[in-house]
Parts: structure tokens; C-alpha cells; sequence
């Protein structure tokens, strides 16, 4: 069976399971206490939890995680294949494995035209940085771990029409997650200028114009890809609206706002 190990613990989340179960449970309470409600998607951040977990925790508090998500995150690495999904065995983690949806993983898999390639995500942080959240608001939760990069827009609408017709066949809830930072490394008010640009796309749930947008502004949204084929995802599954739920960057942490990152969290639904 093939076991992920962690990439970042230590780096970007506590690797002690006692003290990441404390910072992510404290997260999500400082988020608030609201209602959990029913999402299609989430959109979520992927930086050190120092920097964008507060960010993440307020869209994960405010959903429900039923027993499966999908979990697509941005190809930092250039490893593997460029759209790569892992169909069996599970991700460790400190505290607990969570386990692939090998039903699901293999549909989508095959109707999305994926590659089953660990390469690729044996080092991105993109997804495992979203696990604790999952696992914590669902411990049984069960995942479809997805990697993608440099893809076309027709490639992105084939994967998401192919998500929606995987989801509808499994007959059952399923959560899609899109993993992505805003834009990286400039000042905060160019940041927030370019990075509305590109929300505003987001929350009219246009796929094509979030692409368009992002390529013709050079918005350095790592996460484009994912979130676009999401939207097209949840669309396809009903989703109405989508809603920005948390702004920030790194500077709201360091201090420094003339050389951000900058995150945001959203709801689809």
C-alpha cells in the first residue's frame, strides 16, 4: 500500500500530533462558532499556518466536511505528471493517516483522464497543509489527492466536467477544496488591487474570466488552475454563488506589507 509521508510537518504546521491538534483546534475556535454550513467548495489557503492558517480555519469552520473531499492543489515542484491524482493507500500524518477514497479516486482517475503518479505529490505542500483541517472537522474523512499544472483552459474545463460526472455518479456529498495563495511578493496595496481582480471572478463563478484575468494581469495566484476547474466542478454541480469569506497577507503576521503573499478563503455553494 502506498504511504505519502509529510512534506512540511515541522515547517509549515507543528509535527508533534499533540501540539497540531492544539493549534488547528484553536484556529478553527477563534473562527467562530456559526452554524456549519452545506458548501459544494471551498477555496483555502496553503502557507505556513503562522502566516494563512487563521485564513483557512475561517472557511473550514464554517462548513460541513462530509466522508469525502478533493483536495486539488497547484504543482510547485515540477515533479510528475502535470494533471496527477494518487488512487489508493494513504497520506501519513502526525496524529493520524488519512486514507484515500479509492472508489472515488479510480472514477475520477478515469473520467478527468489523470495520471496516478506519486511523484508528483510526494513534495507539494499545496495539499497536505489542508489534512488537519479535513481530519479535524471530519475525523473519517477520506481523500482524492489531486495535483495539477500548466494546463490549458480546454484541459481544465474537460477535468472539472469530468469531477462533477464522478461526483454525481458516486451518489453521494462530496466537498471539493481548490488549495491557493494570492498573489506573491509584492506590496500589500498592489496585492489587494490585483488580487480583487481576481475574486471578483471567483465570486461570479466564471472560470474562464478567473483565467483570463489572471494570465492577461500576471496575478501570481499559484492556485488558479485548481480553483478554476473547481468552479467549473461546482457549477456543473448546482452551485449558485460563491463568497469571499477572509482576506489577509503575510503581513498582517510579519509586519512587512511592501512584499506580501497574499490569501484568501471562499465558500461555493
Amino acid at each position: 500500500m502506498m504511504v505519502r509521508r509529510p512534506a512540511v510537518a515541522g515547517l509549515f504546521y507543528p509535527s508533534d500530533p499533540a501540539e497540531l491538534d492544539r493549534t488547528v483546534t484553536g484556529l478553527l475556535a477563534e473562527a467562530g462558532d456559526a452554524p456549519a454550513e452545506h458548501a459544494v467548495a471551498i477555496v483555502a489557503p496553503h502557507a505556513g499556518y503562522v502566516y494563512s492558517g487563521a485564513i483557512a480555519a475561517s472557511v473550514y469552520a464554517r462548513v460541513r466536511v462530509p466522508s469525502s473531499a478533493i483536495v486539488i492543489a497547484p504543482n510547485h515542484t515540477g515533479l510528475g505528471a502535470r494533471a496527477a491524482v494518487i488512487t489508493s493507500g494513504r497520506f501519513a500524518m502526525p496524529g493520524g493517516d488519512v486514507e484515500i477514497d479509492e472508489r472515488l479516486a479510480g472514477t475520477v482517475r478515469d473520467v478527468c483522464g489523470l495520471t496516478d503518479d506519486a511523484d508528483a505529490h510526494r513534495r507539494e505542500h499545496a495539499l497536505e497543509v489542508h489534512l488537519p483541517f479535513l481530519r479535524a472537522r471530519n475525523p473519517d474523512v477520506r481523500i482524492v489527492p489531486i495535483v495539477l499544472g500548466g494546463l490549458s483552459f480546454e484541459a481544465i474545463v474537460r477535468i472539472g466536467h469530468g469531477l462533477a460526472s464522478a461526483i454525481h455518479a458516486c451518489g453521494r456529498d462530496v466537498l471539493l477544496v481548490a488549495s491557493t495563495d494570492m498573489s506573491h511578493y509584492i506590496a500589500a496595496e498592489e496585492a489587494r488591487g490585483l488580487d480583487r481582480l481576481a475574486l471578483d471572478r471567483l465570486e461570479a463563478l466564471d472560470a474562464r474570466g478567473l483565467y483570463d484575468v489572471v494570465r492577461a494581469k500576471d496575478i501570481t495566484m499559484c492556485g488558479f488552475i485548481p480553483t478554476c476547474v473547481v468552479l467549473i466542478a461546482a457549477s456543473e454541480l448546482g452551485a449558485k454563488h460563491a463568497r469571499l469569506v477572509r482576506y489577509g497577507n503575510s503581513g498582517d503576521v510579519s509586519g512587512d506589507y511592501q512584499r506580501v503573499v497574499g490569501y484568501a478563503s471562499a465558500v461555493v455553494a
